[in-house]
């Protein structure tokens, strides 16, 4: 089973996707577990301020580093930050490595992965630094917060774990799980306003179906 804490000030925005697959069956199955772990519940006063200005100046607001930390203790209790090495504590960034079918397959393997979600212009360079051990991006480019690229890499997952997937055989046939993009691929009707289905694919031959599938694969690099 993996075990998932998220560190979130939006939790909410996860709770409907939970309830869906590929999670609800990953879930039932007993294979994953999530926490949702509101960063509010560590804010340093009674306002529920977990953010604030940066030093030297700029636009925006940070997440602090020590309501993420305090988080982070419950989780793996004080001073985790000494041993951090054995633990996977991942930071959702837009400046972090860029996340991949090559990483799912690293991830399921894991028994304990917590994820930190950044909000407004990000979170002190030193959560990064100094408390995650990773710090992960799904792509170049800015989103309002670190919560749907959280989900975009827990999906990844747990489309991975056996049994989750109707066909037992999907997530190894599928883009990326060799370094290639799945060849493209047709359903009824044959020929809908002169856009035809390629004449291999209604041949019936299925070694020429094959190598036809195979010359249209795209290689990708990871």
């Amino acid at each position: 089973m993996i075990q998932i804490d998220v560190i979130t000030l939006f939790p909410e925005l996860f709770k409907e996707h939970l309830n869906n697959l590929p999670f609800k069956k990953a879930i039932s199955l007993g294979q994953m577990k999530i926490n949702l772990i509101n960063l509010r519940d560590f804010a340093l006063d009674n306002y529920g301020s977990v953010d604030d200005k940066p030093y030297g100046g700029g636009t925006g607001m940070l997440l602090m580093i020590e309501p993420i930390y305090n988080a982070l203790a419950t989780i793996y209790g004080e001073n985790f930050e000494q041993n951090k090495a054995d633990h996977k504590i991942i930071a959702l960034s837009a400046g972090g490595s860029k996340f991949t079918q090559k990483k799912a397959r690293e991830y399921v393997k894991d028994q304990h992965i917590t994820f930190i979600c950044g909000r407004y212009e990000g979170m002190d360079a030193r959560v990064e630094k100094e408390l995650a051990t990773e710090t992960i991006s799904i792509g170049e480019y800015v989103l309002s917060g670190g919560e749907l690229p959280c989900l975009v890499v827990l999906e990844a997952v747990a489309r991975l774990i056996p049994g989750v997937l109707e066909k037992e055989d999907a997530a190894t046939n599928e883009s990326y799980s060799e370094n290639f993009i799945e060849y493209p691929q047709y359903t009824r009707p044959e020929n809908f306003r002169g856009m035809k289905v390629p004449e291999i694919l209604l041949s019936g031959d299925h070694k020429k179906i094959e190598e036809w599938r195979n010359k249209q694969k795209i290689e990708v690099k990871e």
